[in-house]
């Protein structure tokens, strides 16, 4: 296995072929979209990334990508740094029937028109579905946290209402 920088586009026949397994770094900045949901700038991913052809013959991508964001805390508006992990497996696909016959540890994915797959943008793509939907500190650790608000209040458990069907019970009975 070599650690090198992740390249931008792979073909996927020709690297499960040759079972290309690479450990390496997409850099942070180069990820424009993902940028655009952090409170900062993202931190450099690790990406693991191996091809292979499994016993049914299905081509594959399988990997792992690991980077930490820098988001702003939903309930306190203050910076919170969380580690974002994802693990993907996919198989290019180039019909309907191929997608709908493809098991379901794979998820599917096209190539552009020279048969080759973006790679920068895939991992983008899971690291973006990945992030917290509301981002917050732990309850302890938030500024804000201890000032949660209650707005109203929470009415007592009502005493037992007579069932209306009860007049039906007894004249079932008569």
């Amino acid at each position: 296995m070599q650690t090198v920088k992740i390249p931008v586009s792979i073909d996927p026949l020709r690297s499960a072929q040759s079972r290309l397994d690479i450990q390496g770094v997409v850099p942070g900045r180069q990820l424009k979209r993902l940028n655009e949901f952090c409170a900062g700038d993202c931190s450099d991913v690790s990406v693991s990334l191996e091809c292979g052809v499994d016993l049914q013959g299905i081509v594959y991508l399988k990997g792992k990508a690991v980077t930490e964001l820098t988001l702003l805390c939903q309930r306190c508006m203050t910076q919170l740094n969380t580690e974002v992990t994802v693990d993907f497996c996919f198989s290019p696909c180039k019909t309907q029937t191929e997608i709908d016959e493809l098991p379901e540890a794979y998820d599917p994915i096209e190539c552009n028109e020279i048969g080759e797959i973006r790679l920068h943008q895939l991992i983008e793509d899971e690291l973006i579905t990945a992030i917290p939907l509301i981002p917050m500190h732990d309850d302890t650790s938030c500024h804000q946290g201890s000032k949660d608000v209650v707005v109203g209040e929470i009415e007592p458990a009502q005493e037992e209402r007579p069932n209306p069907f009860a007049v039906l019970e007894t004249l079932k009975s008569k």
